[in-house]
């Protein structure tokens, strides 16, 4: 299992994206040039925020760490593995030890970095006492039997057979520090950017790494500025005060995209919509009754309606154009007739069901006020409960029988380990089945790429049919920047070239 064509050739896009070829944010093509402060508005955490990077969870703390920070691997635009820190990975025949090479890189304080350091880095956010995002991706390695082998090889020993560890390189959250590193109230990293000044719940300054192993940025420095609200991150960017602004809606977007005061980049394929059915209570224990959900939503209408077109229809399957996905599913459309007839089957007529929703993510509450009305046409009266948004995730993680549902980006086989097996940590839908868990053990035990993808295929199908998500969309993530910003990506959320600061610049 060495390091693939394909994996290369990923790399190599990637590299390309912020290159003068690449569309602008602006709509237009420039030679990068080279100055200036780049000033981006996020919706924040908080006086009590942290520059730790293995606590990043908001998308502003995720692209903080990845302008400080680097990881072993990242996601490319297509979500397969990438190289970074790592120049290269090899498995041994039975896929239990896992050997990474290092590229020459070094921190900003001038030390290379080290296997050590990686160790250091895995061991604490494996720490048992802890709670870190990424602690369950890396699960699997064995740590206390893992070695560095001289500065620059680490050899991982996996507790079973796993084909798919590169995936956990690239896990969100996984970052390498230096090692003995536990307090980063001024951090070190190997990243593009180097830290110069924080004003929690305000500001971060961070300055050009000219040392950076990937080719130093263009821009001098890069600030982080924060606005919870949209509007604020708006007449930033209108005003002046910014470049970038992070998380617009579509309403917004429609209002400014040719008003030449700022311009607006789509980020196609970067948030899955969903509803997450519970399969193991009543009434969604009734497979006839999850089969008329998927039949009577009218995807089309909930794209047009809650992402106001910003989107693509969904097929109930995660990572539309991700390796491995099951793009050979006939695309399902409404049929109210049998959706109906399912209905009555399951003897649901008229039952009322309870659908949680709360302002915890944007186009939530819109979504289920159009469900619920495409439900009552079969037959259904479903009822919006607006819930906490600050408690949301947590609530209806193991409360209630169906909610609204949202993911970013990740590779497949990391949604299947996450979500859907039995004892997986997230598993909103409860889905839970031996013969589907035997499958996925069977898949990353494989090193045969072609027998892999015919188990995940297998699985797809199976959820497809019967499992617990309803997966009607995938949404654009929108921006919006100044005309000046050029060489931003299009990317989606969570992978390398989103919100990736070092490829950018003021022209």
């Amino acid at each position: 299992m060495r390091l693939d064509r394909r994996t290369f050739l990923s790399a190599a896009a990637v590299a390309l994206a912020g290159c003068a070829s690449q569309p602008t944010s602006g709509g237009t093509s420039s030679q990068p040039s080279r100055g200036g402060r780049l000033r981006a508005v996020f919706a924040g955490g908080g006086a009590q925020e942290s520059l730790d990077p293995h606590l990043a969870n908001l998308f502003l703390e995720a692209s903080r760490s990845k302008a400080m920070f680097d990881k072993l691997a990242d996601y490319g635009t297509d979500v397969s593995i990438v190289p970074r820190l790592a120049s290269g990975w090899e498995a041994d025949a039975k896929l239990t030890t896992w050997r990474v090479t290092l590229r020459e890189a070094t921190f900003h304080d001038g030390r290379p970095v080290r296997a050590a350091d990686v160790l250091h880095s895995y061991a604490r956010i494996a720490d048992e006492k802890r709670t870190f995002r990424a602690k369950a991706n890396l699960a699997l390695i064995d740590l206390k039997n893992s070695r560095a082998r001289g500065d620059r090889t680490v050899e991982f020993r996996l507790e079973r057979p796993y084909a798919e560890f590169p995936n956990v390189l690239a896990a969100f959250g996984a970052y390498i520090v230096p090692e003995g590193a536990d307090e980063f109230s001024r951090p070190v990293g190997s990243g593009p950017f180097s830290f110069g000044s924080f004003q929690p719940g305000r500001s971060l300054l961070l300055k050009r790494n000219p040392d950076y192993w990937d080719g130093a940025p263009y821009v001098d420095e890069l600030e982080y500025l924060i606005a919870n609200e949209e509007s604020a991150r708006v007449n930033a960017v209108l005003g002046g005060q910014a470049d970038y602004a992070h998380d617009l809606t579509p309403a917004t977007a429609r209002t400014h995209q040719d008003g030449g005061r700022m311009s607006i980049v789509r980020l196609t394929n970067s948030g899955m919509q969903a509803f997450a059915m519970k399969v193991d209570r009543p009434p969604f224990d009734d497979v006839r009754l999850r089969q008329a959900m998927f039949l009577l939503a009218d995807r089309s209408q909930m794209i047009d309606s809650v992402l106001s077109g910003a989107g693509q229809v969904g097929n109930d399957l995660f990572g539309k154009d991700y390796l491995y996905y099951a793009d050979g599913l006939a695309q399902r459309t409404p049929d109210l007739e049998r959706a109906k007839w399912l209905v009555s089957q399951a003897g649901a007529r008229g039952l009322r069901i309870q659908l949680d929703t709360s302002a915890a993510a944007s186009g939530f509450l819109e979504a289920a006020g159009v469900f619920a009305d495409q439900a009552r046409q079969a037959g259904l009266e479903v009822s919006a409960k607006v819930g906490n948004k600050d408690t949301y995730w947590a609530d209806v993680l193991n409360k209630g029988t169906i909610c609204c549902y949202r993911s970013g980006a990740m590779p497949i086989e990391t949604h299947i380990s996450q979500r859907l097996l039995t004892h997986s940590t997230t598993n909103a839908t409860k889905w839970a089945r031996p013969e589907f868990d035997a499958l996925y053990d069977q898949a990353i035990a494989s090193p045969d790429e072609a027998k892999r993808r015919e188990l995940y295929l297998e699985m797809q199908r199976t959820l497809h049919a019967e499992g617990g998500f309803l997966i009607w969309g995938f949404a654009d993530w929108l921006l919006g920047t100044s005309p000046k910003l050029r060489g931003v990506a299009n990317a989606p959320a969570n992978t390398l070239d989103w919100a990736r600061f070092d490829k950018v610049w003021l022209g």
